[in-house]
């Protein structure tokens, strides 16, 4: 009796295994991506508390992975996911570049036309008008090559940690030389974009906040998005902390969005762990970081889920016509070789405005910005002619990113996910 009952289920049971369908190559892929970060961070129950980071890929509008690894909040242990809100430092220069080629597109500014000739309420914030400056354009500011220096006084802690968009450009008024002729290389330079801060309130009669609200986020979807202003962090939905490591008296500090001799951290306060006070890990953001208060070089909180909104906004030329994209999204300017910045100074790397250009060999043309400030390191990687969006926002930064994104890339070849695709999106 027994037998019998047992094998009509034993047979069942091979008979619905032998249906099962075999995992597809983008199944695979994406176990291989769960398994690249679940070795990359610890799991989020183990006893001590640790950072980790949100990933997204997406193919089209399709969302094919989408998880979250370690704590956003060591302290009180709130776990990660795809609505957690990162500071994506660096990544928030694109929607600055979006904001000025939009004012461009109605006839507010001409990218290419000298800095002095926007307004005469740009001008009393300049070097004296002379050249070299009188060389320099918008377009030389959204692509890194107007030879601006970065001599932002460092000899004051209070003004590193606190200091605001226009405060940063102060120094802008008494600059007696570029480092190069505007146009002719490539320097990775922060208060260059906080220039343009000035340009978007001066030419749009809006706050900055208000018009990059208005008329980037909004009408990207993305509703939550907003950007870092002191004493208003419980406004951030969902807010992440930056931490970085501590091995004895050692901390990790992957952030290569620094000028050469910029002064880093101060001394950070331990993130305390109610639970587990021997974390590894101490907080690093606002008050510790350096420069993090500035918002058109750096301050953009949000999430991947809303993000990944602004990829498809931009892919359909919502926020700004396909020709402006074109421009933003082609390689301007030639970060390779570099004798002036190392920053992503790689092989076959371009700069745009507000985007990294890459088009390395058997790959299709990625357009990617990376962001460093504190403990967050971001990235985000989109694949035009495959519609295809990568997106890794950690809240540490002990981890090698390009190592990371470079297997990610790989995997995602070998799956077709980089084949290009037919869009069928209205050109203007």
């Amino acid at each position: 009796m027994r037998f019998r009952i047992v094998l009509p289920l034993l047979i069942a049971t091979i008979m619905t295994a032998c249906t099962h369908e075999k995992p597809s190559a983008i199944d695979i892929a994406m176990q291989k991506v769960d398994s690249l970060f679940t070795d990359r961070y610890a799991p989020a129950d183990t006893i001590f508390a640790e950072p980790g980071g949100a990933v997204l890929i997406m193919k089209g509008d399709s969302i094919l992975f989408d998880k979250g690894y370690g704590h956003s909040d060591i302290a009180r242990r709130y776990k990660i996911d795809g609505n957690t809100f990162f500071n994506i430092a660096s990544c928030s220069k694109q929607f600055t570049a979006v904001a000025i080629l939009k004012l461009a597109e109605v006839g507010n500014l001409d990218i290419n036309k000298s800095i002095y000739d926007i307004s005469p309420k740009v001008t009393p914030y300049l070097p004296k008008k002379k050249a070299p400056f009188t060389s320099i354009t918008p377009a030389h500011l959204m692509s890194h090559a107007s030879g601006i220096p970065d001599t932002r006084p460092r000899t004051d802690m209070n003004f590193m940690l606190t200091c605001t968009d226009m405060q940063s450009i102060e120094y802008m008024k008494n600059l007696e030389h570029l480092n190069f002729t505007p146009g002719s290389a490539y320097q990775y330079v922060n208060p260059t974009f906080q220039l343009l801060y000035l340009f978007i309130e001066k030419l749009s009669s809006h706050t900055f906040e208000q018009y990059m609200k208005d008329k980037i986020f909004t009408p990207a979807r993305m509703l939550s998005t907003l950007y870092f202003s002191s004493g208003e962090e419980y406004k951030i939905p969902n807010m992440a902390h930056g931490y970085i490591l501590r091995e004895g008296t050692n901390t990790s500090n992957t952030d290569s969005d620094k000028p050469e001799g910029a002064v880093s951290a101060k001394p950070q306060k331990e993130a305390q762990n109610n639970n587990y006070p021997q974390s590894r890990f101490v907080e690093c953001d606002y008050g510790e970081e350096t420069f993090f208060a500035t918002k058109a070089d750096g301050g953009i909180y949000t999430s991947t889920h809303e993000f990944a909104n602004w990829i498809k906004a931009m892919r359909d030329n919502k926020i700004i016509p396909n020709r402006a994209k074109e421009q933003a999204w082609s390689g301007i300017n030639v970060v390779s070789g570099s004798t002036f910045s190392s920053y992503q100074n790689r092989d076959n790397t371009f700069y745009g405005y507000g985007w990294f250009i890459e088009q390395q060999p058997s790959f299709p043309k990625k357009v990617y910005h990376t962001g460093d400030n504190g403990g967050f390191q971001i990235y985000e990687g989109y694949f035009p002619d495959a519609d295809l969006t990568v997106l890794v926002f950690e809240n540490r930064n002990d981890k090698d990113r390009w190592d990371m994104v470079t297997k990610i890339d790989n995997i995602l070849k070998e799956a077709g996910l980089m084949e290009p695709v037919k869009p069928d999106l209205p050109l203007e």
